[in-house]
């Protein structure tokens, strides 16, 4: 396909994303897996390194190869958080950002702007892109993937109560199921159905989470194009206060992942 060549342009000038590009109606979008900031913030910031590590969502990026078109992000949700509102974007008092200080000082206007520069760039790069899938295929999916604490008490603390949350959790809450529906329950059918390490995951719909501002934002541009399924997975692979993962845990749902793919590929033909 061709892509439009002011997205070079628009990827150029900011790099907090990084955007690779394939031949299908399927994108998958890892906004939360960057931990980089701008040294003007770093100075600004009271957060340490695996404090804000905990928080983000780390080898979501690994599991988005499961499309060939695919938006990283690159630095931390710290500095400015893609999947929130424009006006709540940068985090400025500990109830924006789970109870924490992510301060030493507030930062100042000038740093502020130029991180809601980027978050405008981002959004101008994704309207670009999906425009163009839009007009290659008519219709496409976006998996946004991103992962959630379950051991807020911290790392010898409990567990969150598992009937609250699911090991998968599936936003829909922006989703017009008229229209998309049969999209959403063929992925949560096949994600169920998958053989995970010899069991099944416990995958459920808006228990959790209905979805952040990138799914509401481009379901609202892209109405009659666009599924986005926000796809949220309890941090049961990994150490979440250490940062450490579980390597079969992670080829595990890379693997569960690649295999919801060709039913919804086969889905979005279905005419609604």
């Amino acid at each position: 396909m061709r892509w439009p060549d002011n997205l070079d342009e628009i990827m150029t000038d900011l790099t907090i994303w990084e955007l690779h590009r394939g031949d299908s109606p399927l994108v998958a979008t890892a906004i939360h897996d960057g931990h980089a900031v701008r040294p003007e913030v770093a100075t600004l910031m009271k957060l340490s390194e695996p404090e804000r590590l905990r928080e983000e969502d780390p080898f979501t990026r690994r599991w988005a190869t499961v499309a060939d078109t695919r938006l990283i992000g690159l630095h931390s949700r710290f500095e400015v958080d893609l999947n929130r509102p424009r006006d709540k974007a940068v985090y400025i008092v500990p109830e924006d950002a789970w109870g924490l200080h992510v301060w030493h000082e507030k930062p100042p206007e000038s740093i502020v702007e130029r991180s809601l520069q980027q978050y405008d760039a981002f959004y101008a790069a994704a309207q670009q892109l999906f425009t163009a899938l839009e007009q290659k295929f008519g219709r496409f999916v976006v998996f946004d993937l991103h992962s959630y604490n379950h051991r807020r008490e911290g790392p010898d603390g409990p567990l969150a109560n598992p009937e609250e949350n699911p090991e998968v959790n599936i936003g829909t809450g922006s989703v017009n199921h008229d229209r998309w529906g049969h999209i959403v329950d063929r992925f949560m059918a096949d994600l169920r159905a998958f053989d995970y390490l010899g069991g099944h995951l416990d995958v459920r719909e808006n228990v959790k989470f209905q979805g952040g501002n990138f799914a509401r934002w481009t379901h609202a541009n892209f109405p009659q194009s666009a599924c986005v399924l926000a796809i949220e997975f309890k941090k049961f692979f990994m150490d979440e206060w250490t940062g450490e993962p579980d390597p079969t845990h992670l080829e595990a749902i890379e693997q569960a992942l690649a295999s919801t793919v060709p039913g919804v590929l086969e889905a979005l033909q279905v005419n609604k």
